[in-house]
């Protein structure tokens, strides 16, 4: 099961924070290049991780920012690192962000996400928890919870969350897709496919969706159907081992002994557990 769409709360605008005292002569230059610095650690024109990095480190280090300007650099700088699969790093300048504003609710979320893509699920949970004490409107953080309890099989607890984030934010299209596989899982099939079919008809055109929906229809034994939606996930994910086997199931309980087979195979090369993970979702 892949990770759908866990959000890191977009970046935060850093303000221009000059310390007192400095003769106007000096400030010219020292204004230029703090300007400089925070378009870049503010990610102006999809610059690259790096170039982020290197933006908000000179704010950092500059000495010339407020404490809470200091708090954006660092969730800034976490993000990009983040962007960059620095998780550890990204974690820390979370860490010191919430640190320097215990009000600032996105570094909470964002360490969440962190913690989740390095595969630390039970710390990702606690994060957002935190989250959403500080704010209980926060309708992504409950979605980026609801993906880590799904890391942990707690499927109960993931349909709650993504209930909650529904309904705080119903554009919310990738927790809709999430609570469709969540659904699919736990046999609520009809509710699932109800979900899926508003994910895709809201115009998401992701791999995930296709292959939730595709689940529910092998659960429903509608093999052609099913064989449908996990081709349409593996053009645009071809290496998804989920859409691999269940299409090769679909496949062999048509009697496409050939193509089925082939299917599974390059499924188990891709993942030698996914015989497993079907065998969690109900279907053998």
């Amino acid at each position: 099961m892949m990770i759908r769409a866990a959000i890191i709360a977009s970046v935060a605008p850093v303000l221009l924070l000059l310390s007192p005292g400095w003769p106007a002569a000096a400030q010219q230059p020292q204004k230029a290049n703090l300007l400089e610095s925070i378009e870049r650690c503010n990610g102006k024109d999809r610059i690259p991780a790096q170039a982020r990095v290197a933006g908000c480190t000179a704010l950092i280090d500059s000495g010339d920012t407020k404490p809470e300007a200091l708090a954006l650099a660092y969730n800034n700088r976490g993000n990009a690192y983040a962007a960059a699969a620095e998780y550890d790093r990204a974690i820390s300048d979370f860490d010191r962000a919430i640190e320097l504003a215990s009000d600032y609710v996105k570094p909470l979320n964002n360490r969440g996400v962190a913690y989740m893509r390095k595969g630390a699920y039970e710390d990702a949970v606690k994060s957002f928890d935190a989250a959403i004490r500080l704010d209980p409107a926060y309708g992504s953080a409950f979605a980026n919870r609801a993906e880590a309890h799904l890391k942990l099989n707690q499927y109960d607890r993931a349909v709650l969350d993504f209930d909650e984030a529904i309904r705080l934010d119903p554009k919310l299209t990738w927790a809709t897709s999430g609570r469709c596989w969540t659904r699919a899982v736990i046999g609520d099939l009809q509710a699932g496919l109800d979900d899926c079919d508003r994910a895709i008809q809201s115009g998401s055109n992701d791999a995930a969706t296709y292959d939730s929906r595709a689940l529910i229809h092998l659960k429903m034994g509608q093999f052609a159907a099913a064989i449908d939606d996990y081709s349409s996930a593996l053009r645009l994910a071809p290496n998804l081992a989920s859409a691999l086997y269940g299409r090769g199931l679909a496949r062999l309980r048509q009697g496409d002994n050939a193509g089925g087979d082939r299917d599974v195979s390059a499924a188990k090369l891709i993942d030698l557990k996914i015989a497993d993970a079907f065998a969690r979702y109900g279907v053998q």
